[in-house]
């Protein structure tokens, strides 16, 4: 037998290519024991997201796919040690799904949709490709970076694009296909080998597991609890401060025969593409951008907002539109509208432009009040038209889709207003001709018109339009649109196909109505607050009572006080009248319950720092409540900075620790006198002893520790 790598003179065609192949093998064999750290580096990674219930995806091409096939089947099985089955699947082997993909979407997504329908953050996909150009597998490996899936490259020895779009690449070296093939065998049974020394029978996935809770891949977070490389969504558009007066009418007017709305409750929140944003930020990155006034509704707006959305403010002129909703036993009785008309104002346009940068996909939620006229941020929406996807959502008063927008997103009415705008000639009951009509009018690449309970109907620039139905449900309809363009945009983020975003969105929108449209989300979510008043808020940061001070000085007069007011009573109200007279607005810095309990013991406060504050807050003199955890309001006031600080007359101006912070920035300390008689101690001690005495009365029901707010499990 001739020696390999060298030819005698009979040899066959076999022989002479053994002799070839095995002298490659031996020089790549020899490469890749050198490559062994880091296959030990992802064998130790995959264990570790397999024991948290991960799971390994891998795909590929002819041979390759086999071998993607063979490192699957050795999870799932076992290599050599005995362990517990491991998640692997193989893309390629699921042949239903693979040719209806291919049928419907393409060969380029045989991939990248089951990546999307299989895989979870955190998961790892393996890719296997001896020349790293075949466009399914660079498809399924950038759909799996927008998804936060880690992604393993097995190439060829050059570079290549699948190794430039992965997170880690194994270039296996290799003078021919078959030799890289073979040593990308090699390299998953190395795997397979070092992943079975993590795993012995107290080393089962966490899913597999009843004593422990599912373990999380690792990752780097990043703000508002997003992992890092989760792609990013900005949504441009006008804010409004949505409040929602929640009451009960029991009698009628004397004055007229109009009901009378006793208040229970009364919730504030971002509204317009605030509400948007907010919708987006439940699941990735989201920045807003948009204009913001001055005032104590924009003051408002902007904390809550902070608490999920990174937020671009924009100059506005003109005072914070505000939407007050009055509801009786689920039902809106009347809303009433104030502040505005507000419209944006000068911007440079290269910093709108750098609010962009990094962006995924652009939503624009125009609520008419001129962000999409044009101008510099109409000009920055342009500018990224072609490089990320836009989603616009029409208003009938704003200005119309930038042309080469991704999707625009109106309701029936705002495209029946739109066509009659633009003197098109359509039929008002085929709305899928109105889509295409508005597809080519406005030069966007897709429509999609929501018609309510019915669902929607999507068309392109060509062919037939595309009718999705929407689940038969009853609710409140308010806020599906913004529903629907926030899920779509998402969706688009995370590398959906524009059919598969508005499918999704059909079916958010559709849940979001049966669940109750905007104020049930409200009274689910921790965005709103509860104040009396708009700028009645409580607990803000320091950048908020900054520029609160700003505009109360700017107004006149600043007077403070601050205490516990626990057990609002004639006393309180008497000081407070007083302190509100030495100047034009009174700001009460309110000591939290935690503050409370350290200084008057653990059976203190009786009335929880919600009801205070709002108690406080219902005051004709009190214009803000502000709630500190400190001991002392000193880091308020250091902020504040009053003209005047007011106490009652059972302090001792020299006493008190905030004195020279007033004065430190000119203010004055001012000693009020209290109203005799009246005392929280007192009152309490009143009630204890009459408790007492209800107690020895055998037939009183317990007292319970707790009553539940009634704003709370109790409300109507």
């Amino acid at each position: 037998m001739t020696t390999p790598g060298t030819h005698g003179p009979h040899d066959g065609p076999a022989q002479r290519w053994l002799g070839e192949h095995c002298a490659d093998l031996g020089r790549c064999l020899a490469e890749l024991r050198s490559l062994a750290p880091w296959i030990d580096g992802r064998a130790a990674h995959l264990a570790e997201v397999l024991r948290g219930g991960g799971r390994l995806l891998a795909a590929g091409n002819g041979g390759s796919a086999a071998e993607a096939q063979h490192l699957t089947a050795e999870l799932v099985g076992r290599f050599r040690d005995e362990r517990v089955p491991l998640s692997a699947i193989s893309l390629h082997a699921e042949t239903s799904s693979l040719t209806a993909i291919v049928n419907d979407y393409g060969v380029d997504e045989m991939f990248a949709r089951q990546v999307a329908a299989h895989g979870r953050r955190g998961d790892v996909l393996v890719l296997l490709s001896t020349s790293g150009e075949s466009a399914n597998v660079v498809s399924a490996a950038r759909r799996a970076k927008t998804l936060g899936i880690a992604v393993w490259a097995l190439t060829g020895p050059g570079p290549s694009t699948l190794g430039a779009v992965s997170d880690e690449v194994l270039r296996c070296p290799g003078d021919s296909t078959a030799a890289i093939q073979e040593m990308h065998l090699v390299a998953v049974h190395a795997l397979c080998a070092a992943v079975d020394e993590h795993f012995d029978p107290a080393h089962a996935p966490a899913r597999l597991r009843t004593s422990a809770p599912r373990a999380t891949a690792p990752h780097r977070s990043t703000a508002h609890g997003h992992p890092e490389g989760a792609p990013v969504v900005t949504v441009v558009g006008d804010v409004v401060l949505d409040r929602d007066v929640d009451g009960q009418v029991t009698r009628f007017s004397p004055d007229g025969p109009v009901p009378v709305v006793d208040t229970v409750d009364v919730r504030q929140s971002p509204g317009g593409a605030g509400l948007t944003a907010i919708l987006c930020a439940q699941e990735v990155p989201t920045r807003l951008v948009a204009p913001i006034g001055t005032d104590g509704a924009a003051l408002d707006l902007v904390r809550l907002l902070d608490k999920h959305v990174e937020l671009f403010a924009l100059p506005q002129e003109g005072a914070t539109r505000r939407k007050t909703r009055v509801r009786s036993a689920g039902r809106t009785l009347v809303r009433v509208d104030d502040g505005g008309p507000a419209r944006p104002g000068p911007v440079d346009a290269s910093d709108v432009r750098r609010a962009f940068d990094g962006s995924d996909v652009v939503l624009v939620s125009d609520y008419g009040a001129g962000v999409t006229y044009d101008g510099p941020v109409r000009g920055a929406v342009l500018d990224v038209v072609g490089t990320v996807p836009v989603v616009w959502d029409p208003h009938p008063r704003g200005g119309p889709p930038v042309a080469g927008a991704t999707l625009a997103t109106p309701n029936l009415a705002e495209a029946l207003t739109a066509a009659s705008a633009l003197e098109l000639e359509i039929d008002s009951d085929d709305v899928g001709g109105l889509c295409q009509a508005l597809c080519h009018t406005w030069d966007v690449d897709n429509v999609c018109v929501t018609v309510g309970e019915r669902g929607a109907f999507l068309a392109g620039r060509d062919g037939d339009p595309l009718y999705i139905s929407a689940r038969s449900v009853t609710g409140d309809a308010c806020g599906a649109g913004d529903r629907f363009a926030a899920t779509a945009a998402v969706a688009l983020a995370r590398g959906a196909s524009v059919r598969e975003a508005v499918l999704r969105a059909v079916g958010a929108a559709s849940g979001w109505v049966e669940a109750g449209g905007a104020d049930g989300f409200r009274r689910r979510d921790t965005t709103h607050d509860r104040a009396t008043d708009a700028g009645r808020g409580s607990g803000p940061g320091a950048t908020s009572v900054a520029r609160l001070a700003a505009r109360l000085h700017a107004e006149g007069t600043l007077v403070a006080t601050g205490g516990c007011f626990d057990v609002l009573h004639a006393g309180h109200v008497a000081t407070l009248e007083a302190a509100s007279r030495l100047g034009d607005q009174l700001v009460v810095l309110l000591n939290s319950d935690e503050s409370v309990r350290r200084l008057k013991g653990p059976r203190r406060p009786v009335v929880p720092q919600g009801d205070r504050a709002r108690l406080l807050g219902a005051l004709d003199c009190v214009a803000h409540v502000l709630v500190f955890d400190d001991d002392d309001p000193t880091a308020l006031l250091e902020e504040l900075r009053p003209d005047v600080w007011a106490k009652g007359g059972d302090y001792v101006e020299d006493d008190l620790k905030e004195s020279d912070v007033v004065r430190r920035h000119g203010g004055r300390v001012v000693i009020l006198p209290y109203l005799e008689g009246r005392s929280t101690t007192a009152i309490l001690e009143r009630s204890g002893a009459r408790a007492g005495q209800d107690a020895v009365v055998p037939s009183r029901a317990p007292v319970p520790a707790t009553v539940p707010h009634p704003s709370k499990e109790t409300s109507p």
